[in-house]
Protein backbone atom coordinates (compact mmCIF):
# COMPACT_ATOMS: atom_id res chain seq x y z
CA UNK A 1 0.00 0.00 0.00
CA UNK A 2 1.51 3.54 -0.92
CA UNK A 3 2.14 5.69 1.88
CA UNK A 4 -1.01 8.38 0.60
CA UNK A 5 -3.21 5.17 1.74
CA UNK A 6 -1.30 4.52 4.90
CA UNK A 7 -2.35 7.99 5.94
CA UNK A 8 -5.44 7.83 4.20
CA UNK A 9 -6.33 4.98 6.51
CA UNK A 10 -4.98 5.65 9.37
CA UNK A 11 -7.46 9.27 9.84
CA UNK A 12 -10.34 7.35 9.06
CA UNK A 13 -9.72 4.45 11.56
CA UNK A 14 -9.90 6.50 14.73
CA UNK A 15 -12.85 8.48 13.08
CA UNK A 16 -14.69 5.56 13.10
CA UNK A 17 -13.91 4.46 16.63
CA UNK A 18 -14.93 7.94 17.74
CA UNK A 19 -18.08 7.89 15.61
CA UNK A 20 -18.98 4.02 18.03
CA UNK A 21 -18.08 1.51 20.16
CA UNK A 22 -16.85 -1.49 19.39
CA UNK A 23 -20.40 -2.72 19.01
CA UNK A 24 -22.33 0.44 18.07
CA UNK A 25 -21.47 -0.55 14.11
CA UNK A 26 -24.62 -3.67 15.03
CA UNK A 27 -27.03 -0.67 15.29
CA UNK A 28 -27.36 0.21 11.84
CA UNK A 29 -30.83 1.25 9.82
CA UNK A 30 -29.95 -2.16 7.75
CA UNK A 31 -29.99 -4.22 10.99
CA UNK A 32 -32.95 -2.68 12.22
CA UNK A 33 -35.27 -2.69 8.61
CA UNK A 34 -34.10 -6.27 8.55
CA UNK A 35 -33.67 -7.45 11.95
CA UNK A 36 -30.09 -8.42 11.88
CA UNK A 37 -27.93 -8.80 14.62
CA UNK A 38 -25.14 -7.68 12.87
CA UNK A 39 -25.52 -5.76 9.05
CA UNK A 40 -23.73 -8.70 7.43
CA UNK A 41 -25.12 -9.57 4.25
CA UNK A 42 -24.37 -12.99 2.14
CA UNK A 43 -23.97 -11.80 -1.62
CA UNK A 44 -26.53 -14.11 -3.76
CA UNK A 45 -25.37 -16.64 -6.12
CA UNK A 46 -27.41 -17.46 -9.13
CA UNK A 47 -27.03 -20.39 -11.46
CA UNK A 48 -27.24 -22.80 -9.24
CA UNK A 49 -24.17 -21.82 -6.51
CA UNK A 50 -26.72 -20.62 -3.84
CA UNK A 51 -27.52 -22.95 -1.32
CA UNK A 52 -30.50 -23.47 1.61
CA UNK A 53 -27.45 -24.85 3.91
CA UNK A 54 -25.19 -21.49 2.89
CA UNK A 55 -28.00 -19.14 3.60
CA UNK A 56 -29.38 -20.90 7.11
CA UNK A 57 -25.85 -20.39 8.27
CA UNK A 58 -25.78 -16.72 7.93
CA UNK A 59 -29.16 -15.87 8.47
CA UNK A 60 -29.40 -18.03 11.90
CA UNK A 61 -25.36 -16.34 12.87
CA UNK A 62 -27.45 -13.16 13.10
CA UNK A 63 -26.82 -11.65 9.07
CA UNK A 64 -28.94 -11.91 6.50
CA UNK A 65 -28.15 -14.74 4.13
CA UNK A 66 -28.84 -14.44 0.19
CA UNK A 67 -30.46 -16.72 -2.40
CA UNK A 68 -30.48 -16.04 -6.11
CA UNK A 69 -33.56 -17.13 -8.09
CA UNK A 70 -33.32 -15.40 -11.05
CA UNK A 71 -32.35 -18.48 -13.07
CA UNK A 72 -35.59 -20.22 -11.44
CA UNK A 73 -39.28 -20.37 -12.55
CA UNK A 74 -41.99 -19.58 -10.24
CA UNK A 75 -42.75 -22.88 -8.98
CA UNK A 76 -38.76 -23.35 -8.34
CA UNK A 77 -39.27 -19.99 -6.50
CA UNK A 78 -41.92 -20.70 -4.56
CA UNK A 79 -39.71 -24.95 -3.58
CA UNK A 80 -36.45 -22.75 -2.50
CA UNK A 81 -38.55 -20.42 -0.23
CA UNK A 82 -40.61 -23.16 1.42
CA UNK A 83 -37.09 -25.12 1.73
CA UNK A 84 -35.80 -21.73 3.05
CA UNK A 85 -37.99 -21.50 5.89
CA UNK A 86 -37.78 -25.35 7.15
CA UNK A 87 -33.67 -24.34 7.15
CA UNK A 88 -33.61 -21.19 9.08
CA UNK A 89 -36.24 -19.32 11.34
CA UNK A 90 -33.65 -15.83 10.44
CA UNK A 91 -34.68 -13.58 8.05
CA UNK A 92 -33.33 -14.50 4.26
CA UNK A 93 -33.27 -12.71 1.01
CA UNK A 94 -34.69 -13.85 -2.44
CA UNK A 95 -32.48 -12.27 -5.34
CA UNK A 96 -33.37 -11.81 -9.14
CA UNK A 97 -32.50 -9.82 -12.26
CA UNK A 98 -34.98 -7.02 -13.35
CA UNK A 99 -33.73 -6.81 -16.71
CA UNK A 100 -33.04 -10.49 -18.03
CA UNK A 101 -32.94 -10.32 -21.66
CA UNK A 102 -31.33 -8.70 -23.77
CA UNK A 103 -32.56 -9.71 -26.67
CA UNK A 104 -36.33 -10.36 -27.10
CA UNK A 105 -36.97 -13.96 -27.46
CA UNK A 106 -38.53 -13.41 -30.86
CA UNK A 107 -35.18 -12.32 -32.24
CA UNK A 108 -33.31 -15.89 -30.77
CA UNK A 109 -34.41 -17.53 -34.31
CA UNK A 110 -34.23 -21.35 -34.56
CA UNK A 111 -31.25 -20.47 -37.35
CA UNK A 112 -29.66 -18.07 -35.15
CA UNK A 113 -29.92 -20.97 -32.24
CA UNK A 114 -28.41 -23.98 -34.63
CA UNK A 115 -25.60 -21.30 -35.48
CA UNK A 116 -24.49 -21.15 -32.38
CA UNK A 117 -24.73 -24.67 -31.71
CA UNK A 118 -22.29 -25.42 -34.03
CA UNK A 119 -20.00 -22.87 -33.38
CA UNK A 120 -20.08 -24.67 -29.58
CA UNK A 121 -19.38 -28.38 -31.24
CA UNK A 122 -15.83 -28.95 -30.39
CA UNK A 123 -16.50 -27.77 -26.90
CA UNK A 124 -19.76 -29.98 -26.37
CA UNK A 125 -17.67 -32.69 -27.96
CA UNK A 126 -14.66 -32.50 -25.47
CA UNK A 127 -16.84 -32.74 -22.25
CA UNK A 128 -19.29 -34.96 -23.63
CA UNK A 129 -22.40 -33.10 -23.74
CA UNK A 130 -25.44 -32.96 -25.85
CA UNK A 131 -26.11 -29.17 -26.92
CA UNK A 132 -29.27 -28.09 -25.62
CA UNK A 133 -32.51 -28.38 -27.51
CA UNK A 134 -34.20 -24.66 -28.39
CA UNK A 135 -36.59 -24.43 -26.32
CA UNK A 136 -40.38 -23.16 -26.36
CA UNK A 137 -39.15 -20.67 -23.69
CA UNK A 138 -35.61 -19.41 -22.51
CA UNK A 139 -36.57 -18.34 -19.43
CA UNK A 140 -39.42 -17.01 -17.33
CA UNK A 141 -40.38 -13.26 -17.48
CA UNK A 142 -39.17 -10.90 -14.60
CA UNK A 143 -42.76 -10.19 -13.52
CA UNK A 144 -43.66 -13.76 -13.32
CA UNK A 145 -40.51 -14.61 -11.20
CA UNK A 146 -41.60 -11.44 -8.77
CA UNK A 147 -44.76 -12.34 -8.26
CA UNK A 148 -43.57 -15.87 -7.00
CA UNK A 149 -41.59 -13.58 -4.57
CA UNK A 150 -44.17 -11.65 -3.35
CA UNK A 151 -46.27 -14.94 -2.99
CA UNK A 152 -43.12 -16.31 -0.80
CA UNK A 153 -42.81 -13.04 1.35
CA UNK A 154 -39.01 -13.36 2.62
CA UNK A 155 -37.98 -10.72 4.98
CA UNK A 156 -35.88 -9.12 2.11
CA UNK A 157 -36.08 -9.01 -1.97
CA UNK A 158 -33.02 -7.86 -3.52
CA UNK A 159 -32.45 -6.96 -6.97
CA UNK A 160 -29.54 -5.97 -9.66
CA UNK A 161 -30.00 -5.00 -13.48
CA UNK A 162 -32.65 -1.95 -13.05
CA UNK A 163 -35.20 -0.78 -10.78
CA UNK A 164 -38.65 -2.54 -10.52
CA UNK A 165 -41.97 -0.91 -11.14
CA UNK A 166 -43.83 1.34 -8.97
CA UNK A 167 -46.90 -1.18 -8.64
CA UNK A 168 -43.91 -4.13 -7.77
CA UNK A 169 -42.17 -1.82 -5.13
CA UNK A 170 -45.52 -0.82 -3.34
CA UNK A 171 -46.63 -4.43 -3.41
CA UNK A 172 -43.55 -5.42 -1.70
CA UNK A 173 -43.98 -2.69 0.90
CA UNK A 174 -47.48 -3.91 1.80
CA UNK A 175 -46.33 -7.35 2.39
CA UNK A 176 -43.51 -5.55 4.58
CA UNK A 177 -40.81 -7.02 2.39
CA UNK A 178 -37.89 -4.65 2.42
CA UNK A 179 -36.20 -4.34 -0.73
CA UNK A 180 -32.60 -3.71 -1.71
CA UNK A 181 -31.55 -2.53 -4.93
CA UNK A 182 -28.22 -2.83 -6.49
CA UNK A 183 -26.49 0.45 -7.75
CA UNK A 184 -22.86 0.39 -9.67
CA UNK A 185 -22.62 4.06 -10.07
CA UNK A 186 -23.52 7.11 -8.39
CA UNK A 187 -26.21 7.75 -10.54
CA UNK A 188 -27.58 4.53 -10.52
CA UNK A 189 -28.15 4.46 -6.65
CA UNK A 190 -29.95 8.43 -6.70
CA UNK A 191 -32.06 6.37 -9.07
CA UNK A 192 -32.98 3.65 -6.80
CA UNK A 193 -33.21 5.95 -3.94
CA UNK A 194 -35.52 8.48 -5.72
CA UNK A 195 -37.89 5.17 -6.78
CA UNK A 196 -38.36 4.65 -2.89
CA UNK A 197 -36.34 1.49 -2.86
CA UNK A 198 -35.78 0.85 1.34
CA UNK A 199 -31.50 0.17 0.98
CA UNK A 200 -29.09 0.63 -1.95
CA UNK A 201 -26.38 -1.78 -2.50
CA UNK A 202 -23.24 0.37 -3.92
CA UNK A 203 -21.15 -2.42 -5.42
CA UNK A 204 -18.02 -1.69 -6.51
CA UNK A 205 -16.26 -3.07 -9.80
CA UNK A 206 -13.75 -5.28 -7.85
CA UNK A 207 -16.99 -7.79 -6.72
CA UNK A 208 -16.84 -11.13 -8.26
CA UNK A 209 -19.74 -12.24 -10.65
CA UNK A 210 -22.10 -9.82 -12.70
CA UNK A 211 -22.06 -6.27 -12.93
CA UNK A 212 -25.04 -5.43 -12.09
CA UNK A 213 -25.13 -1.36 -14.54
CA UNK A 214 -28.68 -0.47 -15.82
CA UNK A 215 -28.20 3.33 -16.55
CA UNK A 216 -25.47 2.62 -19.16
CA UNK A 217 -23.15 -0.21 -20.59
CA UNK A 218 -21.56 -2.08 -17.97
CA UNK A 219 -18.12 -1.35 -19.50
CA UNK A 220 -18.61 2.23 -18.61
CA UNK A 221 -19.85 1.77 -15.25
CA UNK A 222 -16.66 0.51 -13.72
CA UNK A 223 -16.68 2.62 -10.00
CA UNK A 224 -14.49 1.01 -7.81
CA UNK A 225 -16.07 -0.01 -4.20
CA UNK A 226 -14.29 3.00 -1.69
CA UNK A 227 -15.85 6.15 -3.95
CA UNK A 228 -19.12 4.55 -4.76
CA UNK A 229 -19.85 4.18 -1.32
CA UNK A 230 -18.91 7.48 -0.15
CA UNK A 231 -20.31 9.15 -2.76
CA UNK A 232 -23.66 7.18 -2.27
CA UNK A 233 -23.85 7.43 1.39
CA UNK A 234 -23.62 11.18 0.77
CA UNK A 235 -26.43 11.69 -2.14
CA UNK A 236 -28.86 9.16 -1.10
CA UNK A 237 -31.68 9.23 1.75
CA UNK A 238 -31.89 5.06 1.76
CA UNK A 239 -28.80 3.24 4.05
CA UNK A 240 -26.01 2.27 1.71
CA UNK A 241 -24.37 -1.33 1.70
CA UNK A 242 -21.19 -2.10 1.12
CA UNK A 243 -20.41 -4.44 -1.94
CA UNK A 244 -17.23 -5.73 -3.66
CA UNK A 245 -13.65 -5.99 -2.67
CA UNK A 246 -14.86 -6.97 1.19
CA UNK A 247 -13.63 -10.35 2.47
CA UNK A 248 -12.21 -9.11 5.93
CA UNK A 249 -12.88 -7.07 8.71
CA UNK A 250 -10.36 -4.55 7.44
CA UNK A 251 -12.90 -4.25 4.72
CA UNK A 252 -15.66 -4.07 6.74
CA UNK A 253 -14.31 -1.21 8.95
CA UNK A 254 -13.35 1.15 5.63
CA UNK A 255 -17.07 0.54 4.41
CA UNK A 256 -17.72 2.29 7.84
CA UNK A 257 -16.08 4.93 7.77
CA UNK A 258 -17.25 5.54 4.45
CA UNK A 259 -20.98 5.80 5.37
CA UNK A 260 -21.80 2.30 4.45
CA UNK A 261 -24.58 1.16 7.46
CA UNK A 262 -23.81 -2.66 6.00
CA UNK A 263 -21.58 -4.75 4.10
CA UNK A 264 -22.36 -7.63 1.56
CA UNK A 265 -19.91 -10.57 1.14
CA UNK A 266 -20.21 -12.60 -1.87
CA UNK A 267 -16.53 -14.58 -2.56
CA UNK A 268 -15.99 -15.34 0.80
CA UNK A 269 -18.73 -17.02 1.38
CA UNK A 270 -18.90 -18.70 -1.94
CA UNK A 271 -15.40 -19.99 -0.55
CA UNK A 272 -17.04 -22.01 2.25
CA UNK A 273 -18.17 -25.80 1.95
CA UNK A 274 -21.55 -24.49 2.06
CA UNK A 275 -22.15 -22.90 -1.10
CA UNK A 276 -23.20 -24.16 -3.87
CA UNK A 277 -20.25 -24.50 -5.72
CA UNK A 278 -17.73 -27.10 -6.41
CA UNK A 279 -14.78 -28.45 -4.62
CA UNK A 280 -12.28 -27.20 -7.29
CA UNK A 281 -13.90 -23.76 -7.38
CA UNK A 282 -13.50 -23.41 -3.85
CA UNK A 283 -10.08 -24.45 -3.60
CA UNK A 284 -9.51 -21.37 -6.88
CA UNK A 285 -11.08 -19.10 -4.54
CA UNK A 286 -8.47 -20.65 -1.14
CA UNK A 287 -5.54 -20.83 -3.43
CA UNK A 288 -2.63 -18.38 -4.13
CA UNK A 289 -3.26 -14.68 -5.24
CA UNK A 290 -5.20 -14.81 -8.82
CA UNK A 291 -5.88 -12.82 -11.46
CA UNK A 292 -9.58 -11.96 -12.19
CA UNK A 293 -11.02 -10.58 -15.38
CA UNK A 294 -13.85 -8.93 -16.84
CA UNK A 295 -15.82 -10.90 -19.44
CA UNK A 296 -19.01 -11.36 -20.81
CA UNK A 297 -18.17 -14.78 -22.84
CA UNK A 298 -19.83 -17.33 -20.15
CA UNK A 299 -23.27 -15.10 -20.01
CA UNK A 300 -23.24 -12.39 -22.44
CA UNK A 301 -23.15 -10.11 -19.64
CA UNK A 302 -20.11 -8.22 -18.21
CA UNK A 303 -19.16 -10.51 -15.32
CA UNK A 304 -15.81 -10.70 -13.09
CA UNK A 305 -14.13 -14.42 -12.81
CA UNK A 306 -10.57 -16.50 -13.34
CA UNK A 307 -8.88 -16.59 -16.62
CA UNK A 308 -9.58 -20.37 -18.22
CA UNK A 309 -9.43 -22.04 -21.32
CA UNK A 310 -13.32 -21.52 -21.79
CA UNK A 311 -12.93 -17.82 -21.34
CA UNK A 312 -9.88 -17.05 -23.64
CA UNK A 313 -11.31 -19.64 -26.20
CA UNK A 314 -14.55 -18.22 -26.37
CA UNK A 315 -13.75 -14.58 -26.28
CA UNK A 316 -11.00 -15.53 -29.37
CA UNK A 317 -13.45 -17.24 -31.13
CA UNK A 318 -16.74 -15.25 -30.94
CA UNK A 319 -19.41 -14.17 -31.28
CA UNK A 320 -20.98 -14.16 -28.06
CA UNK A 321 -25.14 -14.20 -27.38
CA UNK A 322 -26.75 -12.07 -25.71
CA UNK A 323 -28.31 -12.86 -22.17
CA UNK A 324 -29.72 -15.29 -21.84
CA UNK A 325 -28.90 -17.31 -24.50
CA UNK A 326 -25.07 -17.59 -24.22
CA UNK A 327 -25.48 -18.87 -20.94
CA UNK A 328 -28.51 -21.11 -21.90
CA UNK A 329 -26.06 -22.60 -24.73
CA UNK A 330 -23.29 -23.28 -22.71
CA UNK A 331 -25.23 -24.73 -19.40
CA UNK A 332 -24.53 -28.34 -20.42
CA UNK A 333 -20.80 -27.87 -21.34
CA UNK A 334 -20.35 -26.56 -17.58
CA UNK A 335 -22.65 -29.09 -15.54
CA UNK A 336 -20.68 -31.76 -17.49
CA UNK A 337 -17.30 -30.18 -16.71
CA UNK A 338 -18.53 -29.40 -12.95
CA UNK A 339 -19.03 -33.05 -12.77
CA UNK A 340 -16.08 -34.04 -13.97
CA UNK A 341 -13.73 -31.87 -11.62
CA UNK A 342 -12.78 -29.55 -14.18
CA UNK A 343 -11.92 -25.79 -13.79
CA UNK A 344 -10.80 -25.34 -17.18
CA UNK A 345 -14.29 -25.13 -19.07
CA UNK A 346 -16.26 -23.75 -16.38
CA UNK A 347 -17.23 -20.43 -15.04
CA UNK A 348 -14.95 -19.51 -11.98
CA UNK A 349 -16.68 -16.42 -10.73
CA UNK A 350 -14.19 -13.98 -8.21
CA UNK A 351 -13.72 -11.03 -7.07
CA UNK A 352 -10.60 -8.92 -6.59
CA UNK A 353 -10.22 -9.26 -2.92
CA UNK A 354 -10.15 -13.54 -3.21
CA UNK A 355 -6.95 -13.54 -2.22
CA UNK A 356 -7.77 -12.21 1.64
CA UNK A 357 -10.30 -15.23 2.12
CA UNK A 358 -8.87 -17.59 4.72
CA UNK A 359 -11.97 -19.43 5.84
CA UNK A 360 -13.31 -22.76 4.81
CA UNK A 361 -16.57 -22.44 6.91
CA UNK A 362 -19.34 -20.05 6.49
CA UNK A 363 -19.51 -20.23 10.58
CA UNK A 364 -16.29 -19.62 10.95
CA UNK A 365 -16.18 -17.20 8.47
CA UNK A 366 -18.89 -14.73 10.09
CA UNK A 367 -17.68 -15.20 13.83
CA UNK A 368 -14.44 -14.72 12.38
CA UNK A 369 -15.87 -10.97 10.85
CA UNK A 370 -17.94 -10.04 13.61
CA UNK A 371 -15.05 -10.61 16.01
CA UNK A 372 -12.11 -8.96 14.08
CA UNK A 373 -14.39 -6.05 13.35
CA UNK A 374 -15.20 -5.40 16.73
CA UNK A 375 -11.56 -5.74 17.81
CA UNK A 376 -10.52 -2.81 15.27
CA UNK A 377 -12.80 -1.08 16.02
CA UNK A 378 -11.85 -0.91 19.68
CA UNK A 379 -8.36 -0.38 18.87
CA UNK A 380 -7.42 0.16 15.74
CA UNK A 381 -3.80 0.29 14.57
CA UNK A 382 -2.12 3.21 13.29
CA UNK A 383 0.45 2.04 10.60
CA UNK A 384 4.02 2.66 11.20
CA UNK A 385 5.41 5.44 10.40
CA UNK A 386 1.69 7.20 9.90
CA UNK A 387 0.69 10.27 12.18
CA UNK A 388 -2.48 9.94 14.44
Amino acid sequence: MATGSCLLYANWLPTVTAMSSSTAWHASRVSELLGLRHPIIQGPFGGGLSSVELVAAVSGAGGLGSFGVHHLDPAAIAAVAGKLREATSGPFALNLWVSNHDLPETEMTRSRFDYAVARLRPLYDEVGAEPPSYPERFSASFEEQAEAVLEARPAAFSFVFGVPDAGLLDALRERGIVTLGTATTPDEAVALDDAGVDVVVASGAEAGGHRGAFLRVAEDSLVGTLPLVAIAAAEVRAPVVAAGGIADARGIAAALALGAEAVQIGSAFLATQESGTTAEHRAALLGPARQTRLTRAFSGRLARGLPNQLMEHLTAEGPIEPYPYQGYLLAPIVAAARAQGRTDVVAMWAGQASPLIAHRHAGELYAALVRETEDLLASPATPEGAHP
